[in-house]
């Protein structure tokens, strides 16, 4: 699709200088074309304004002067979300119900949605208004699921959970696989029920191939607005608040509290039953032991302050190999002093 300049910042409420065209699509500064809209935030590819090729360049007032098209905001990321959602090609190729998708005669899927071929919906399952459930895709039994989400291809909403609006499934994700339980017992591992559910509020993105558990006896629950990358594991009874970002590769130990606003970024590991306040930050890596206050800032494993881990890391550790020489040197000298220090005494 194509738009005028003047018709996109119309529909974004935005003002855009210089004069108006068609705008075709977005790309970078690098790689945009006469017809593209690119941007610029950080001062770092300012230099990539003097060789672009691209139409027009969203970026903030203070530079907008140097471009001979602008379209003009105060929060550029943000905007670039926007634009990028006007020119996004929706996933999918048919609407209504496919011949050849199973759904059981006591579902009831709204009008408005779509499920395309080999998909398959439970008895007593709700789909509602505009939700597209994808090829492979399974909805188990007494699951409600709510208007304008897409569940993409292989992802797996076990029964009797709860899924809110505009929830996004990426492909393989699974949500209320048992929970990891089981008991000690003198001829091995007795499994023990998972009989709770799960709850996924409005707005949340769930990553390919994340697992989200279903409780043992209550709720699984993930709150509204929260953003869960690939490769992440939930496990049962965990309660995640609202508008988190948790990062590929991230575990979540059984029971454990997430405030709102928490960051959990890449490979992070946060055990059973932890609390982790609102507004807390977990690097890269980090292992967790215990609670972690509100508005925390955490890193290192076993995880301390942030500030101390990196000045720990980025002060001491590249001393350590001088150190390791001077302590060496140390050693010979004080030995060689214990050695004369004995001579003397015969």
């Amino acid at each position: 699709m194509s738009m005028k300049l003047s018709a996109l910042a119309e529909k974004l409420g935005l003002e855009y200088t210089g004069a108006d065209r068609e705008i075709s699509g977005v790309n970078t500064l690098e790689k945009a074309g006469p017809d593209d809209l690119s941007f610029l935030v950080n001062p770092k590819y300012l230099p990539q304004l003097e060789t672009t090729k691209a139409g027009c360049v969203l970026t903030s007032g203070s530079y907008a002067e140097k471009i001979p098209c602008a379209l003009v905001s105060t929060n550029v990321y943000m905007d670039l979300a926007r634009v990028a959602n006007v020119f996004a090609r929706p996933q999918g190729c048919i609407s209504g119900i496919h011949e050849l998708a199973f759904v059981h005669p006591d579902a009831q899927v709204d009008p408005s949605a779509t499920i395309h071929p080999f998909a398959f919906v439970g008895a007593g399952a709700v789909i509602g208004a505009e939700t597209v459930i994808f090829a492979g895709a399974y909805v188990g039994e007494e699951t409600v699921i709510g208007s304008k989400c897409l569940l993409y291809p292989n992802c797996v909403v076990m029964g009797g959970l709860t899924v809110g609006n505009r929830v996004i499934l990426q492909p393989g994700a699974v949500v209320g696989g048992d929970g990891y339980g089981y008991a000690q017992t003198p001829i091995g591992h007795m499994k023990i029920p998972q009989i709770g559910t799960v709850s996924i509020e409005d707005d949340v993105e769930i990553g390919s191939n994340t697992a989200i558990d279903r409780a043992a006896l209550d709720t699984t629950r993930v709150r509204r607005g929260t953003k869960i990358d690939n490769l992440v594991q939930i496990g049962h009874n965990v309660d995640i608040g609202e508008n988190c970002l948790i990062i590929g590769q991230t575990g979540i130990g059984g029971s454990s509290v997430i405030g709102n606003g928490v960051v959990l970024a890449g490979q992070a590991g946060v055990p059973d039953n932890v609390k982790i306040g609102d507004g807390a930050m977990v690097a890269a890596q980090s292992g967790i032991l215990g609670d972690v206050e509100p508005g925390s800032k955490m890193a290192g494993s076993p995880a301390i302050n942030a500030k101390d881990y990196f000045r720990a890391v980025g002060v001491c550790t590249p001393k350590l190999p001088e150190l390791f020489k001077r302590v060496k040197k140390l050693e010979k000298e004080l030995a060689a002093l214990l050695a004369a220090g004995g001579a003397s005494d015969e």
